[in-house]
């Protein structure tokens, strides 16, 4: 079986998060990764990885999961020399990934106007805070300097005094997913066109995507929306209910759902006309949810969610990890996976999300020691061994 980017070869010059996210979905799906370092090591290689409950065999959480299906290459392209190894790689890739700051790549002679030159079928790919250009492009940027300035932290939390960023990192994640989106469709526009060309993924333009229509209700009214926190702006009931050991989760978007729910709880409360449709519904919003929190505290989330997937109402318990990352349906479609080490051990990851029906076969390889394939790629290039000698005792690769 392969995978369905086998034969396509990224230079993946990421660090951090939002990068080696992309990256690694990337590698996942067959891409053969050379991720490519600075001497020391990119920087989470070091991150958690003296944590003795968040690391393993000296690579902390974040470098296990971001890396793996991954070869690491040690070049210091601060060198001439190094920079000359570096486009000797370029020569036989398809795609550089980076997420540099804006303007990096270009002083380092290694943006799209200088690879082209050497490969004019490479693409390359830069995710960055803001973009390559604007009035505010090169301010340093992180997962929450995006998340504020892209509108989603006005929305999230309880109310308007306590902004809440989202407890996943949707500022870097969104940045690698548009990546993985903008990759793929520059890959497929070469193979029409025979050049390759530039990605260009701003984090900040991937909120703002993802704002989508409400952005859209925004321009119609003119109304900033204020955040309600689990509850909608629209549904009646939708919200996460406290029950006597959690929280259960109920979304009544069509009004067969909520047919359903009063048929169920029987409360004669709730069986007023005006609540069969959501517009009756929605202005005795505050009134239902009392009623459904006196009911809906007195058992188990269990005990709710069972009754409730009975009669087919949609509803969730608000899940921790430890119960998410063991749900059936999460194990069924293989979302927890080994991910080997080299001294024979494992470590559990999420697994590939991207599901496809012929190209269906998963295998993970172990996080790359720094520089582990420095001899290996290099030798497949054509360097003879005494040229690798020579360039390591320079300082040039490791």
């Amino acid at each position: 079986m392969t995978k369905p980017l086998e034969g396509v070869r990224i230079l993946d010059l990421t660090h951090m998060l939002s990068g080696p996210y992309a990256g690694m979905i990337l590698a996942d799906l067959g891409a053969d990764s050379v991720k490519v370092e600075p001497l020391k090591g990119e920087g989470t290689r070091s991150l958690l990885a003296k944590d003795p409950n968040n690391s393993y065999g000296g690579q902390g959480a974040y470098f296990l999961t971001l890396n793996r299906n991954k070869k690491s290459v040690c070049i210091d392209l601060k060198s001439e020399a190094g920079l000359q190894v570096f486009y000797d790689l370029v020569k036989d890739a398809d795609i550089v990934l980076d997420n540099f700051s804006a303007g990096v790549p270009a002083k380092l002679k290694i943006d799209f106007d200088h690879l082209s030159k050497i490969n004019p079928r490479i693409i390359t790919c830069s995710v960055t805070g803001f973009g390559q250009a604007g009035p505010n492009f090169q301010r340093p940027a992180f997962d929450q300097v995006v998340q504020g300035i892209g509108g989603g932290m006005s929305i999230t939390g309880h109310d308007q005094d306590h902004p809440a960023r989202a407890g996943i990192p949707i500022g870097d994640l969104g940045g690698g997913m548009f990546a993985v989106m903008g990759v793929l469709s520059a890959l497929h526009a070469r193979e029409k066109r025979g050049y390759g060309q530039h990605v260009d993924i701003s984090m900040l333009d991937c909120q703002i995507s993802m704002l989508n229509y409400m952005a859209t209700m925004y321009f119609l009214s003119g109304d900033d929306p204020k955040p309600i926190g689990n509850s909608h702006f629209v549904h009646v009931p939708y919200d996460a209910f406290p029950t006597s050991d959690g929280f259960v989760i109920i979304a009544v978007i069509f009004d067969s759902f909520w047919d359903n729910l009063v048929a169920l709880l029987d409360i004669a409360e709730l069986r007023d006309e005006k609540y069969k449709t959501q517009p009756g519904r929605f202005a005795d919003k505050d009134k239902i949810n009392g009623i459904l929190k006196e009911l809906l505290v007195t058992n188990t989330t269990a005990h709710w969610v069972d009754l409730l997937s009975s009669a087919r109402i949609p509803c969730a318990p608000v899940n921790k990890f430890s119960e998410a990352l063991s749900d059936p349906q999460v194990l069924f479609r293989n979302m927890v996976v080994d991910i080997p080490q080299s001294d024979g051990g494992a470590v559990k990851a999420p697994g590939n999300p991207i599901k496809l029906s012929v190209d269906s076969e998963e295998a993970f390889t172990t996080p790359p020691g720094l520089g582990q394939h420095t001899r290996e790629v290099l030798r497949a290039l054509g360097y003879s061994e005494s040229q690798v000698e020579e360039l390591m005792a320079q300082g040039v690769i490791g």
